[in-house]
């Protein structure tokens, strides 16, 4: 699969237990989700969508502790083999707050405002962050940018193991997820590919849970 590389990074830095799985499929697209978690990640939740022509993967770990920590989120759409698109950054989830912990600075400095172009789709400074990184690629050449995903992954570890976030509230997300509903136009995609009823009840459910709960 498209994207095998950057999963096997992720739980190399990040192990995580998988406490959920699901697939569903529909004229030619499968839809695959999981949840994980571990001592230090309260939810994290996997979404992979793949047809004939395009291989998409997505994921956001919510760290325990709430607002202490961003989540680290990523989107790895490969829509043809000429069009691809790699997202992951650092995403608290207290809006218009400037991430920039002094471990990230000392760690991911060089990487602050390194995306010039391609994120209008995104605000950094709300949600997202200064460190955001955004790529256009073929499918190629996707794997071309591995070592920036192992370096954001292996801050945001350092991230985990210094503050070692516990805390159970997942409610404190609730802004977070209604923003990121709002943005992302999976549910629209979805209802293309599936149907409304679906799409709805999969962005509402699965992808954001909390997000109706402000």
């Amino acid at each position: 699969m498209l994207w095998d590389e950057y999963k096997r990074i992720l739980f190399e830095f990040i192990p995580m237990n998988q406490i959920f799985y699901d697939t569903h499929d529909s004229t030619g697209t499968r839809l695959a989700s999981s949840l994980y978690s571990s001592d230090q990640i309260l939810r994290s939740r996997e979404t992979e969508i793949s047809d004939s022509r395009s291989c998409i993967y997505n994921n956001i770990l919510y760290p325990k502790g709430g607002r202490d920590l961003p989540c680290f989120g990523m989107d790895l759409m490969g829509f043809s083999e000429k069009r691809v698109v790699i997202v992951f950054d650092f995403q608290h989830p207290t809006p218009h707050y400037d991430f920039d912990d002094p471990l990230v600075r000392g760690y991911m400095g060089h990487y602050a405002g390194n995306t010039k172009d391609g994120i209008k789709f995104f605000e950094p400074g709300n949600h997202f962050s200064k460190y955001i990184f955004v790529r256009k690629c073929t499918a190629e050449h996707v794997n071309d940018y591995l070592e920036d995903f192992r370096a954001y992954l292996n801050t945001y570890k350092m991230l985990l193991l210094a503050y070692k976030p516990a805390g159970e509230d997942y409610s404190v997300y609730s802004d977070f997820d209604k923003y990121m509903r709002e943005l992302d136009p999976v549910e629209g995609y979805l209802a293309h590919k599936f149907n409304k009823e679906f799409a709805k009840e999969y962005v509402e459910n699965f992808l954001f849970p909390v997000s109706l709960n402000t």
